[in-house]
């Protein structure tokens, strides 16, 4: 059965966001946004920097700075606070946000970036892990304790039909992770797939497996650009700017990586450049994902949402189940047209 977009704007509302801002023709005024990563500066996010390098935010009229994050809990708390306008955090930490609040959503998706969430568990071969789930029972498996990975793991294990303590879980932070994995000290970790690049150059590919949540049946959207009810209601033309912005971004970043990771580099000099175009290799994969050839980059199916939703509120017993439509507002997305991936 064909499934429906939903939340359509009207064609007055498209209308009016569908063209930059005009300015004077004197110094023109730029509207700031602050926009806060869910994490530190890779080449997972480089069509954000490339945006930046190439002029098109203030081509929209916009300020934008970008500041790295710690994690979609606190991208979700700080837009929420007010302290910024948008940012970058995981729909599922968005759903459970909006279950413990009352009234109108302080925080909405409006743009999916990852079309599909990288979720994996990376695991070495030489511990009996395959790219079979039931190959990690009585295994160690480090995570950090408050990683999206490892919170949606519940999701696979009630899809597989698994135990609860299937495996023993090994808490551990994100710098040390690779470290445990290689030493031995785990037989495997959560990553979000991109995220794993620092581990396969130290460990070769033949050797690890990589078991997809994707490939479990887990259909879950991964991190979305979010945006204040304060920018949505008040100035919605700046979130439509910021999206056409960022959109031409990854279409540019996707036709041209090296020239993403370079203008990333020019923020974190730091970057491997040949890591971080591995990393948006990745990265590509989930955003350009195979739902995006019928509805474009940044956008939902609403069923998928709403699966989402369900399996988010069934495993971690929310007492609120959030409907969909106050949890990604689709009214301010570019125009069909310019969301669609070149072959």
């Amino acid at each position: 059965m064909q499934r429906r977009h939903f939340l359509a704007s009207s064609a007055a509302t498209v209308s009016a966001l569908a063209a930059p801002a005009v300015w004077g023709q004197s110094s023109p005024k730029l509207t700031p946004i602050k926009f806060t990563l869910d994490f530190r500066i890779t080449g997972q996010t480089s069509p954000f920097f490339l945006a930046q390098q190439r002029g098109y935010y203030k081509d929209e009229g916009l300020d934008v700075s970008i500041d790295v994050g710690s994690g979609s809990v606190a991208s979700i708390t700080r837009i929420a606070s007010g302290v910024y306008q948008m940012g970058l955090g995981d729909i599922s930490s968005l759903i459970e946000f909006q279950a413990a609040q009352s009234g109108t959503p302080l925080v909405q998706a409006v743009y999916q970036y990852y079309n599909r969430a990288p979720f994996a568990i990376i695991g070495r071969k030489d511990r009996g892990i395959t790219t079979d789930f039931r190959s990690l029972e009585g295994k160690r498996i480090a995570a950090a304790a408050v990683e999206s990975t490892r919170r949606a793991w519940p999701m696979v294990a009630r899809k597989l039909r698994l135990k609860d303590n299937f495996f023993q879980w090994s808490t551990t932070d994100f710098a040390s992770r690779d470290n445990v994995v290689v030493r031995g000290d785990v037989d495997g970790a959560t990553y979000f797939h991109d995220s794993a690049v620092s581990l396969f150059a130290r460990m070769k590919l033949e050797d690890l497996s990589i078991l997809e949540y994707t490939n479990a049946g887990v259909n879950l959207y991964g991190n979305a650009i979010l945006a204040s009810n304060a920018m949505t209601t008040q100035n919605p033309a700046a979130v439509a700017g910021f999206l056409r912005a960022t959109n031409r971004a990854i279409l540019d970043s996707i036709k041209d990586p090296a020239a993403a990771i370079a203008a990333t580099k020019l923020r974190e000099p730091i970057l491997n450049e040949a890591v971080e175009l591995e990393r948006w290799r990745i990265t590509q994969q989930y955003i350009a994902a195979a739902d995006t050839r019928s509805h474009g980059l940044g956008d939902v199916f609403k069923r998928t949402l709403e699966q989402q939703v369900d399996e988010v509120v069934d495993v971690f017993g929310l007492k609120v189940r959030p409907g969909v439509e106050g949890i990604f507002n689709r009214a301010m997305l570019p125009a069909a047209g310019e969301r669609t991936v070149k072959a």
